[in-house]
């Protein structure tokens, strides 16, 4: 009687395990379904350096790549020639509490900030789902950092699946870690990525609107909107107000600035606790080859 109880309870048993497995296969399948749109999740451990930079007599050349950025001896390692949508380079940058935010396409963020004498660089890496989108846009919500991507099919073979929306379309970061993580602003929720939505333009006017752009990638519908409170819809403007209301360009010479190889151009400048930051690339016409950026001391 007892033996015929323990087999009894062995066969539920194997029963609930071969149930659980299962399951855990499903689940294991579908994590690797929608792997494309589901970023990895964000482990606050607290974000530390990359690298401290000493500037001095010598600037400090650094080359990005889809790794982010790499310590070479000067501009150069010309790359492949790629559309701007696709290659790694600076898309924006902005100096905000004596620290340098600067947005790298297809890879995440970076920060300069003054310690103890020097500069410490912090990598904010979006990993392998932020190298399937373009930077196009930067602003600051909430007091954070916003960046937006999204999908750049101008570029690729029609015949090819057009890839969609993202599920996050803006993201942040803070010094609680090293990854970025998603931050919603609302305005561009009015318009859904099921039905086909991309916002592939943000920023912030010199009159204090939030600008962007919606297009509808299968209608082709473009539409531009402002609006004072991101938390809300925006108005509709036309296409002369949205550009007229685009940030002015600085000027990106500088004496200090050490010379180029021929075909490459600097594209940005900013101050950094008494350095230059300033990015640059290998450019023909829309296409990118190498980039990067150098930071010296004037």
């Amino acid at each position: 009687m007892r033996t015929s109880f323990f087999l009894l309870i062995s066969h539920i048993s194997f029963l609930i395990i071969c149930v659980y497995m299962l399951f855990s296969c499903n689940r294991i399948a579908e994590s690797q379904a929608n792997k494309e749109e589901t970023p990895s999740l964000v482990t606050w451990k607290g974000a530390y350096p990359a690298a401290i930079l000493q500037t001095g007599e010598y600037p400090l050349w650094f080359q990005l790549t889809e790794n982010g950025p790499v310590h070479v001896s000067a501009a150069g390692d010309s790359r492949d020639l790629v559309p701007w949508p696709y290659a790694p380079h600076v898309s924006f940058m902005e100096n905000i509490n004596s620290e340098l935010i600067v947005v790298v396409n297809r890879f995440g963020f970076l920060k300069l900030a003054a310690e103890s004498g020097s500069l410490a660089l912090y990598v904010f890496s979006g990993g392998d789902f932020w190298n399937e989108y373009t930077s196009g846009g930067f602003v600051f919500y909430e007091g954070g950092p916003a960046a937006l991507i999204y999908p750049e099919n101008h570029f690729l073979d029609t015949l090819l699946p057009q890839r969609r929306s993202p599920l996050f379309r803006t993201w942040s970061f803070n010094m609680n870690s090293n990854t970025p993580f998603a931050l919603d602003i609302p305005a561009l929720q009015f318009f859904p990525q099921d039905e086909g939505w991309i916002i592939n333009a943000l920023w912030q006017g010199e009159d204090g609107y939030f600008y962007y752009r919606a297009r509808n990638s299968d209608s082709g519908e473009v539409h531009m909107f402002r609006t004072i409170n991101p938390a809300h819809a925006g108005e509709e403007i036309s296409i002369e107000v949205f550009y007229d209301s685009y940030p002015l360009q600085k000027d990106y010479s500088h004496p200090a600035l050490p010379p180029l190889p021929d075909g490459f151009i600097y594209t940005g400048i900013c101050y950094i606790a008494d350095n230059i930051f300033a990015s640059w690339e290998e450019q023909i016409d829309y296409s990118i080859g190498a980039a990067g950026f150098v930071v010296i001391k004037p």
